[in-house]
């Protein structure tokens, strides 16, 4: 990779693995057997969040709707209490911020970019701008308009995390290119909605919809994904979506991905990354995993 020096290419999707929980309930055999190549940290808001009102998770036959809502502590308590946590694991740390303006996300970069424990960046854009109604990363102008006012904010790796809710992920992957992006990640996951099995009209999540995760959206994420690389030839792009096994995460390379994601494989085996790439290198034992 250009732009973050990995061991493989198996990372974790943002919001899927919560290291200071597994080490909590693990020790440290968790740093001796971390599953991922690097960690990604659940959404950092400026201000603190409760997340929504549950129910927040409904199974589905293919995977799983969620509704969590991005509980956090927000800037200043992740930087005095979860950093320092995150900061002892053994991989790069990848810090994923989100706003809903410009000069949110701008403190967001300049706050956490300026700490040494932390390698790169990744913006969710999957937010709609209270200023203008668009979601950040459904609109390339939008999008473009983001990164340059986030961009000199800090000289760390910039990932963008694209939404697949829009009619271009190709349009607005080339924005992020054209504007400072270092990388882009693909894809979030799918709006869905469930009903309430015993009550008619209404909905089961307590925020009515949620986004729809796992092998259900594999198909989704790999046309996406082979989408974007066919439009922005050198941007090195984070694959992910119903990843369950080494062929999954070879298919996303093969699609043109350079690291892969892996995130509600994670809820039914915690130690899915590492089975994942002893698989990979099992499929590639002739070249490195890691494109270069």
């Amino acid at each position: 990779m250009t732009f973050l020096d990995l061991a493989d290419p198996v990372i974790n999707a943002s919001g899927t693995f919560d290291a200071i929980a597994a080490r909590k309930a693990f020790g440290d055999a968790l740093l001796e057997r971390f599953p991922f190549a690097a960690f990604v940290t659940k959404t950092v808001t400026l201000a603190p969040r409760q997340g929504n009102p549950p129910p927040r998770l409904y199974e589905l036959p293919g995977g799983l709707l969620n509704s969590i809502g991005l509980p956090n502590k927000g800037l200043d308590g992740f930087l005095a209490h979860d950093l320092p946590q995150l900061a002892e694991l053994p991989v790069p740390l990848i810090v994923n911020v989100m706003g809903h303006t410009h000069e949110e996300l701008e403190r967001l970069v300049a706050a956490v970019g300026e700490r040494d424990e932390v390698t790169a960046l990744e913006l969710n854009v999957s937010c709609p701008n209270v200023k203008t109604g668009l979601t950040f990363g459904a609109d390339p102008g939008e999008l473009a308009r983001l990164l340059d006012a986030v961009r000199p904010r800090t000289a760390k790796p910039l990932i963008v995390k694209l939404t697949p809710n829009t009619a271009s992920p190709a349009d607005v992957a080339q924005a992020a290119e054209e504007h400072g992006a270092d990388a882009v990640s693909l894809i979030n996951t799918l709006r869905g909605y469930a009903p309430h099995p015993h009550r008619k009209g209404e909905p089961w999540l307590g925020a009515t919809t949620g986004g729809v995760s796992g092998p259900a959206i594999r198909a989704i994420a790999l046309a996406q994904v082979a989408e974007v690389r066919a439009r922005v030839r050198r941007l090195p792009i984070v694959g992910m979506g119903g990843v369950q096994c080494g062929r999954h995460a070879d298919d996303l390379l093969r699609a043109g991905a350079d690291l892969v994601g892996v995130g509600t494989e994670s809820f039914r085996d915690p130690l899915a990354g590492e089975r994942i790439r002893r698989e990979l290198r099992a499929r590639r034992p002739d070249r490195s995993t890691v494109p270069g």
